[in-house]
Parts: C-alpha cells; structure tokens; sequence
C-alpha cells in the first residue's frame, strides 16, 4: 500500500518513524518548507524517499507530485493546512486525519485548549476520513481519555494524546490494509467548533469564577498563555495551581510572592501562578518577575 504522509513538527516525525519502521511503503512526504518540516525532511531523504515542502498544499506543484507517486493512502498527521478536494480525490483508498478530540466535539484548530478551557472530564482522539469540511468525515476509529484536574493543554498532548495518536495512525493503517476500517458518520446534532485559541479568548477576567479562569490558565498553557495586564504590560500565566477557601480580597489581588509561586486572590479562592511571561520575554519565576515589574502584596493585576 503506497502512503503519502502529510504532517509537521515533532508529531509528523514520529509518525513517519513509525511507518518506516513497520516497513510501509512510504513513497511521499510533504511538510512546511521552514524549520516545522525540517525532522520529516532530513528523515524522508535518509530512507530516500520522496520529499516536498510546499508553502501551501493548495500550490499547483502539490497535485502534480501526488500524481506522479501514485498513492494508495495519504496520511494527516497534525496538519494545518486544508487540502483542496482535488488532492483529497487523488488516492483511490482514501486520506486519513489525525485530530486531538472525541469528534464531533472540538472541531477546529485549538480542540486541546476548548476541552480545557470549557471544563471538559474527558477528551480523546480521532482518526478521521478526511473530506472537504473542517474535521466532518467519517471516524475511522477513536480513542477516549481522562482530563487531569491539572492537566494543561502541554501535558494532556505531549504526555497522552501525542504517544497514543501515532499508535492510533498505525493501527488504522492496519485496518484499511485489512480491509476492516470502518466509515461511521459524525453525529451532527453534538458537533461543535471553537475558533483558534489565541489573544482573542485568552484574556483573564478575574471577576469570573475561579474554575473558570483556572480552566483558561491551564487551557493556554503553553500557547498562547491567558494573560493580564499591569502597568500596561501584558503578562502571561503559566503553571498554575487552584485552591478553594474563603478569600477576603479583591479579585486579582496578590496576596503573597514566594519563589513557589504568585498567589492571587479570587472569587472563591486563589490561584497560585509558578511561571510568568511579561510580553515577548521568557518564562520567568515569581520573583523575579515582581522585582522586573515592581509588583507588590496588594496591587491589583488587570488594571
């Protein structure tokens, strides 16, 4: 079965590592042309397989080399990119997608962050037939997972739903080359899709419920970071931790500063911030952060 695979960064390289490991035909592989698609690039020519870098998967060169290497199956593995319906015509078996959520819940680009931001339970992946809508084929098969109470976008990824997609992609491989893969319809009366989780949501408000601006730390974390201001410098949390008890302080109050972290106090509680960011900087601890910013016990973040 000749594959196409089309992906990027550490995701797409593991994947292709995975494929050629099991002694798939790969005959294809496509990524971004800057330092994203470079781990798939250098691996594609090591085994001597074909390799492009398009800046868009809509460029005319795209369909012209998947008509030369004839491909049985293309492969969607983190792909940002949205493939015209001509290339999605190109294999006679089909293309596949990986997608980081239980479909049809949290289509979109940023589905990690909205079941964190939105307080989902659980979330899981999806392995997809692709077609022209956004995240809308038919599952293929799926795999549903827990959302730790501290998880944050960065860990339920790197830790859960990175490791188990690849096996997820391998064992769909399986049941297409078997003949056993199925094609079930989304349910579209539980559908719903999120725009990309950036600057435009991620901004705290501290005078919401305490869980709810917990859920957006975590659901930021590490891109792009719910923010604040003060100072009207714009300063991003990262690695938080909640506490539920009785609080007599405005919200957004500082109650202490300690190398652990900056407390902050809220409705209904406080949330502890281990790492911040003041506008394009590094991550940078508690400490150092106030004596950069001159915040002290009892200012008032977010005015």
């Amino acid at each position: 079965m000749r594959i196409i695979l089309v992906g990027q960064g550490p995701f797409g390289e593991k994947v292709l590592e995975a494929l050629i490991r099991r002694g798939e035909e790969v005959v294809g592989v496509f990524s971004p042309p800057d330092k994203r698609g470079e781990a798939m690039k250098k691996l594609a020519e090591r085994y001597g397989i074909y390799y492009l870098g398009p800046t868009h998967m809509k460029d005319p060169q795209v369909y012209d080399a998947f008509m030369n290497v004839r491909p049985d199956l293309v492969i969607l593995a983190f792909v940002t990119d949205i493939l015209p319906e001509k290339l999605l015509a190109v294999p006679f078996l089909g293309t596949i997608c990986y997608h980081p959520s239980f479909l049809p819940r949290h289509r979109g680009g940023s589905a990690i962050n909205w079941a964190i931001i939105q307080g989902d339970a659980r979330t899981g992946l999806t392995i997809l037939w692709s077609d022209k809508g956004i995240d809308t084929g038919s599952i293929l098969l799926q795999k549903e997972v827990e959302i730790g109470p501290n998880d944050t976008t960065g860990s339920l990824y790197f830790n859960t739903l990175f490791p188990m997609g690849i096996d997820a992609i391998i064992e769909a491989v399986e049941l297409i080359k078997k003949g056993k893969a199925p094609r079930i319809p989304q349910d579209e009366s539980k559908a719903t899709y999120e725009p990309p989780c950036d600057d435009k949501v991620a901004a705290i408000n501290f005078e919401k419920p305490i869980r709810e601006i917990y859920n957006l730390i975590r659901g930021c974390d590490p891109q792009p970071g719910a923010y604040t201001t003060f100072k009207g410098k714009k300063i991003r949390f990262y690695d938080a931790a909640v506490h539920l008890e009785s609080v007599e302080k405005i919200p957004g109050e500082i109650i202490s500063i300690n190398e652990k972290g900056l407390r902050i106090g809220l409705k209904g509680g406080v949330i502890r911030i281990g790492k911040l960011r003041v506008d394009k900087g590094e991550k940078i601890g508690p400490i150092e952060f106030c004596n950069l910013v001159d915040l002290k016990i009892g200012d008032r973040l977010g005015k």
